[in-house]
């Protein structure tokens, strides 16, 4: 029978892939059914012998280059090697069309697909019944403003660091129905948790039906104190729903114990899942104030709960056994570790690069932090810094303009690619000088 091994073994496929992809077949031989020529994961014990040994086994995982430094979770992350052999794995098993159930086929959107949603809820904190897998943050908070049962004049209350993922839906329905969008502004940076919540409350009216806020902040990783929020929300009558996509994989996350209503991610990012895994988390309690916006059968049945928003129609299965497969490698690992990790190491990138005389938007409270500092760095243009980096040294950032960075410290960072990236930034603004 022809399967990846015997496949990749051919002498003709070997000769032809490897004599113009070296590199990428030997890191597709990582692949082997056996998992001969995969890394294997450190043994927990050597955190505790030797903590930066620890994390440069862990970096084997990741196809990046070693040559490459990325500075850029906060957009996409890297999926290890065991999450994509379980995609691999998924399409192998599922596409023999061989399911014990006849009407039962490999196209997520329309089963309980239990067997990834547990694993998941277990992870963030929150039962089955009130989680739904979509393919990203975008397309849950679409749900949320789409179908929320709202009428022209009520007012939902963003801050002005919102991604357009989750601004722009509301901004669709403001201009289709009527809603009011309302920004608070947030500080850069803000001092403690007091300052956030003092603005929010004094952007409140009578109008206001719901408040939509990053968990993390796309544009300066700022770690909203969402359960207070969500305390002030309540005591006013207020829904919250909060767009998380930074925060699965980042730092520990139980949903229940932050006491919002509605909450989406995109595991993609920190969680290294697949690109297009998502969830929606909704209340059991509110899921009859929001409209599918997207149906097919089962969208009129209370039973279903919040399974009912993932019955999208057909979508990729082995998406989600790379899903289930991120959860365990995160779970491995262990969140405490790398949400230490996280912070450590953010936390040193920010204050060598406020020495170099970087202005900080990343707040100095450490509760309102975590694996993103952002600073301004004029008179050096971030796109042209971008570029430089990327075309000349392998160094991948992301920030805004003029001249803000925003860079991401994934835990499978080593200190020699800070010190690289540090090293050419020094090299960069001495020419802007």
């Amino acid at each position: 029978m022809l399967n990846r091994r015997n496949f990749l073994s051919t002498a003709a496929a070997v000769a032809a892939f490897a004599a113009f992809q070296p590199e990428a077949f030997a890191r597709m031989e990582m692949l082997a059914a056996d998992g001969s020529s995969r890394p294997k994961m450190p043994p927990r014990s050597l955190y505790d012998q030797n903590e930066e040994a620890y994390w440069a086994e862990i970096r084997k995982q990741f196809l990046i280059p070693d040559d490459e430094v990325y500075l850029n979770n906060g957009t996409v992350g890297s999926s290890p090697l065991p999450v994509l052999q379980a995609v691999f794995d998924g399409f192998y098993e599922t596409e023999k069309m061989a399911q014990k159930n006849p009407e039962e086929y490999p196209i997520w959107g329309y089963e309980p697909y239990t067997e990834f949603r547990d694993p998941l809820a277990g992870f963030i904190g929150v039962n089955r019944d009130e989680l739904a897998l979509l393919r990203n943050a975008t397309e849950a908070n679409s749900y949320i403003a789409n179908g929320l049962e709202m009428k022209a004049g009520d007012e939902v209350l963003m801050s002005d660091q919102e991604h357009p993922g989750g601004e722009q839906p509301w901004n669709l329905r403001a201009k289709r129905y009527g809603v009011v969008v309302k920004k608070f502004i947030l500080p850069k940076p803000p001092k403690n948790a007091g300052e956030i919540l003092n603005v929010i409350n004094d952007a409140i009216t009578p109008r206001t039906l719901i408040i939509f806020t990053s968990h993390i902040s796309t544009a300066t990783g700022l770690v909203m104190p969402v359960k207070e929020i969500s305390a002030l929300a309540r005591s006013k009558g207020i829904l919250t729903a909060i767009d998380g996509a930074h925060v699965p994989g980042m730092m520990r996350l139980n949903i229940h114990e932050l006491g919002c209503d509605m909450y989406t991610a995109s595991p993609h990012k920190w969680l290294q899942a697949p690109k297009g895994s998502g969830f929606l988390f909704m209340r059991e309690d509110v899921m009859d104030r929001v409209w599918n916006t997207i149906v097919t059968h089962g969208w009129d049945d209370p039973k279903l709960k919040a399974e009912r928003f993932q019955h999208i129609g057909s979508s990729n299965v082995p998406l989600l056994w790379g899903l289930r497969a991120s959860i365990q490698f995160a779970n491995e690992i262990g969140m405490d570790r790398i949400e230490k990790r996280h912070r450590k190491m953010a936390d040193h990138l920010h204050a060598e690069m406020v020495k170099r005389g970087a202005e900080s938007w990343t707040s100095p409270d450490p509760t309102l932090r975590c694996a993103i500092a952002t600073v301004n760095v004029p008179p050096v243009k971030r796109m042209d810094l971008e570029n430089w980096l990327w075309s000349n040294h392998k160094i991948r950032i992301r920030g805004g303009e003029p001249s803000k960075l925003r860079l991401s410290t994934p835990y499978f960072l080593l200190p020699r690619d800070v010190n690289r990236f540090l090293e050419k930034f020094d090299e960069y603004k001495k020419t802007v000088a």
